[in-house]
């Protein structure tokens, strides 16, 4: 009896297509599911931003007027004060906006107030929702009313310093 010599089958390395697709479409749905989480993690981060840095503004603002007996004189829209150069506050910190879209500002007899630090937007207003949500958590949360409010134009959003 004769045999014949049937060489070893090796087996095949590799993924064969239909594995591939499963694993792209698993990687899809765990992309759809993260993504929206991490945009609301961003816009929180951004509001969170926004409050530190309206704060640290108004703090610098205050102290201005506590050391001199005089407000913060009223500014363009992005133009940095010259009455804090020197102080905590950079100057493009300042006009480089808010995290939020807009430019920071500086009220002073107008507007209804007598002086205040805040965003002016300028064709980029998130919107008076996104704002009351601002203002709900440092103030209390009613844009009428507080030390955060929404002024007489639709599109500037103030921390009073001086009513």
């Amino acid at each position: 009896m004769r045999t014949t010599y049937a060489p070893p089958r090796h087996a095949q390395s590799g993924f064969t297509l239909v594995e591939i697709l499963i694993v792209v479409v698993i990687l899809g749905v765990l992309a759809a599911i993260v993504a929206p989480a991490l945009a609301g993690a961003s816009r929180e981060a951004q509001i969170g931003a926004f409050i530190t840095e309206l704060k640290i503004f108004a703090d610098e603002a205050e102290y201005y007027s506590a050391r001199s007996g005089r407000f913060l004189a009223d500014s363009s829209s992005g133009n940095f004060p010259p009455e804090l150069a020197g102080g905590r506050i950079r100057a493009d910190d300042w006009e480089n906006g808010t995290p939020l879209g807009g430019s920071w500002d500086v009220e002073f007899d107008e507007s209804g107030i007598t002086s205040g630090v805040g965003v002016h937007f300028q064709g980029d207003n998130p919107g008076v929702p996104l704002m009351a949500d601002v203002d709900a958590r440092f103030d209390d949360g009613n844009l009428g009313s507080g030390v955060f409010q929404q002024l007489t134009d639709a599109d500037r959003f103030y921390w009073i310093i001086a009513p």
